[in-house]
C-alpha cells in the first residue's frame, strides 16, 4: 500500500493553510493528533486528538513547547470555548513497562481519532504517517505547521501537565509538579535518594538502575 510522504512545508507558513487546503479538496474535517510524555521517565504517556471548527484561528495557538505554561493554559481554554472537537487517550507506567512507549504512543493517536465526536476525512500527525489512521500525512515539525496538530500538542501537554502536579500530592518528595516526570538533575537526585515510586517507569534505563531488586 502506497503511503504519503511526510511534507515539507515551510515552518513559517500558515499554520492554518494545509489543513485549509485538505478542507477545499473535499478532505475534511481535518484532525491532528500529538502526544506529551513520551521522553518522561515518570507518569503517564497522554495521547491527543483535535479537530477545528472551520474557520477557526486562536491566538496563541502554536507548538506546545514553544509556550509557556500560562500561555498553554491559555489555548487550551481557547479551544474548549471555540468548542473543538477534542480526546486524549493515557497510558500509564506498567503499560508502557509492557508493551513499549512506540507501541502506546501509535496506538494511542488510533484511539483518540477514534474517539473523536467528529469522523475525520484526514488526520495530519507529527513526523510521520501512523498505519490505521484515515489519509494519515506525516507533517515534519508538525506542531509548528498545522494548527491541528498544535493544538492537539497543546491539548496532550496541559492535561498530563496537570495530571504531574496531582501525582506530586501523592508522591510528594519528587518534584512531579516541577520537572513533570523528565529526567531532570533534580528527579535523578530524588531517585537515588527515594527509589523509584509506582509512577515510575521501570523499563527506563535511569529509573531501572535506582530499583530495588526482587527478594529471591
Amino acid at each position: 500500500m502506497l503511503r504519503p510522504a511526510p511534507s515539507r512545508m515551510r515552518r513559517d507558513g500558515d499554520l492554518y493553510a494545509l489543513e485549509a487546503a485538505l478542507s477545499r479538496r473535499g478532505l475534511g474535517p481535518v484532525a491532528g493528533t500529538d502526544e506529551a510524555g513520551r521522553g518522561a521517565c515518570a507518569g503517564p504517556l497522554a495521547v491527543a486528538a483535535v479537530c477545528l471548527p472551520p474557520n477557526a484561528r486562536l491566538d496563541e495557538l502554536n507548538d506546545s513547547k514553544l509556550l509557556t505554561e500560562a500561555a498553554r493554559e491559555r489555548v487550551f481554554e481557547r479551544l474548549r470555548r471555540a468548542k473543538a472537537a477534542m480526546s486524549v487517550v493515557l497510558y500509564g507506567p506498567r503499560e508502557i513497562d509492557r508493551r513499549g512507549i512506540g507501541v502506546c504512543n501509535l496506538e494511542g493517536m488510533r484511539v483518540a481519532v477514534a474517539r473523536l465526536p467528529v469522523r475525520p476525512g484526514f488526520v495530519l500527525t507529527d513526523g510521520f504517517p501512523v498505519p490505521g489512521l484515515p489519509g494519515s500525512l506525516g507533517v515534519v515539525k508538525g506542531d509548528r505547521t498545522a494548527a491541528c496538530v498544535a493544538a492537539a500538542g497543546v491539548v496532550a501537554k496541559v492535561t498530563r501537565d496537570r495530571l504531574m502536579a496531582e501525582l506530586d500530592l501523592d508522591h510528594p518528595g519528587y518534584g512531579f509538579a516541577v520537572h513533570k516526570g523528565y529526567g531532570t538533575a533534580a528527579h535523578d537526585a530524588a531517585l537515588r535518594a527515594r527509589g523509584p515510586c509506582e509512577q515510575h517507569r521501570l523499563s527506563y534505563a535511569n529509573v531501572a538502575v535506582h530499583a530495588v531488586p526482587a527478594p529471591t
